[in-house]
């Protein structure tokens, strides 16, 4: 049976001392996104409130009149649990759920339940059980009487400090136990990144907000099968897949974890494993939900993920998702620039169709910069099949011509193919 869930948002920006005078569309925003959230955990959406303040309340966020109204709706509804948009302190939940006789979480313990849904990968276990335990250690305090099973009196240490000492040094052993291994998982991609790079070939991150088609593009591009679902964190683990560009050079591509606003801090230190696939891409490709009401503020949080991942300065592709649901009025060129700039570089594609897919691939061949392309002339003997498929297999033949036992190919090549045909390569 789904858990029946109220919501609660609070806008503390634009606060307006008379009355009537509505909130921000963001702090609506945030909160529909919040909905989802809960939708993506199993809950049903049965009621919600939206406040606007000019502070929080230190005892319970949303002070005591909006406690008691939220009280009365949560039991009208009959609520199994109350969800705030906001991250709450040890202190405000407990005087929360003692008001309101339900539980409570926030925003993050509710994105890390569906972490904890959806991983599926011993790495990704790791990685949020490492979240929730660091999320877990501040509420401890506080907590001690209820957890412990000493008694208070002289010649004692005080009612619940050895209970809550031994709970923070199990969960400290564990952390640390966790990091060892995600330390591994680390040096063993740093491994695969030094064998990839051995043999010239560019990676390109998919990137963007959570349920933006970032997985139906890549399975589109490399046929991987990854699952692909209109839910919020539908993808957890990362995947890498080769693809083979225009230029017959290949390249790899790799879907990631999407973002979202508020993302917690916790989630993008847990996920640091995961995200070295961003800081390490030589082209990211920024998937944009192009249906979606607030496109540009979600594109605005991925900037700002982006710039905490110090990847400012990678070379960034603006990919327009979903132009089949657009309709004909759909400008590209004019959405790019509300998003990015007028400088920003673009493809509009419909990931679930395929319309604009060549032009994403042209695109990316342009724009990766390792193993670039060049045009060559060569001349391989008309024997060597070898040799003569390998040009076929890596690079775009755009001519040949036989003169006896000599096979003159003109071809766009990559560096790399060119290097091992260096002694068959015609000077002009």
């Amino acid at each position: 049976m789904r858990e029946r869930a109220v919501l609660v948002g609070v806008d503390f920006r634009t606060y307006r001392s008379i009355a009537g005078k509505g909130v921000k569309p963001e702090a609506e925003e945030s909160l529909d996104e919040l909905a989802s959230l809960a939708e993506s955990a199993g809950a049903e959406v049965v009621a919600r409130i939206l406040q606007s303040r000019p502070r929080p309340d230190a005892a319970t966020l949303i002070g005591s009149g909006k406690v008691q109204e939220l009280a009365g709706l949560a039991t009208s509804a009959e609520a199994d649990i109350v969800l705030f948009d906001h991250e709450l302190t040890p202190t405000q939940q407990r005087n929360l759920e003692k008001a309101l006789g339900v539980k409570v979480i926030d925003r993050t313990q509710l994105i890390l339940d569906i972490f904890a849904r959806r991983a599926r990968t011993r790495e990704g276990q790791l990685q949020v059980e490492l979240a929730q335990l660091d999320y877990l250690l501040p509420p401890l305090t506080g907590r001690g009487k209820e957890m412990s099973r000493l008694g208070g009196g002289i010649g004692t240490r005080g009612p619940g400090e050895t209970q809550l000492e031994t709970d923070r040094r199990r969960i400290f052993r564990r952390m640390r136990k966790i990091r060892e291994e995600l330390e591994q998982v680390r040096q063993h991609r740093a491994t695969q990144r030094r064998q990839r790079s051995a043999v010239p070939l560019a990676t390109a991150a998919l990137v963007g907000y959570t349920n933006a088609g970032k997985s139906t593009l890549f399975n589109t591009l490399t046929r991987a099968g990854v699952l692909a679902d209109d839910r919020l964190f539908a993808t957890l683990d990362p995947t890498i897949r080769a693809i083979t560009l225009p230029s017959r050079r290949r390249a790899l591509v790799s879907d990631t974890v999407g973002f979202i606003r508020n993302l917690p801090t916790t989630l993008i230190e847990a996920f640091r494993a995961t995200l070295e696939e961003v800081t390490e891409a030589a082209l990211l490709l920024h998937v944009v939900d192009v249906v979606a009401p607030d496109a540009a503020s979600q594109a605005a949080q991925v900037d700002k993920v982006l710039a905490e991942l110090n990847c400012q300065s990678t070379p960034r592709l603006l990919v327009l998702n979903k132009i089949d649901l657009a309709g004909p009025e759909f400008n590209a060129e004019a959405f790019s620039q509300r998003l990015a700039g007028p400088a920003a570089k673009y493809v509009a594609v419909s990931a679930l169709t395929g319309e604009g897919i060549p032009l994403l691939l042209e695109a990316m061949d342009q724009m990766l910069p390792v193993d670039p392309v060049e045009r060559v002339r060569l001349a391989l003997p008309a024997g060597a099949g070898r040799l003569l498929n390998l040009v076929h297999q890596c690079a775009r033949v755009l001519a040949t011509r036989y003169d006896g036992g000599t096979c003159e190919i003109e071809a766009e090549a990559p560096e790399s193919l060119r290097r091992k045909l260096a002694a068959y390569i015609l000077q002009d």
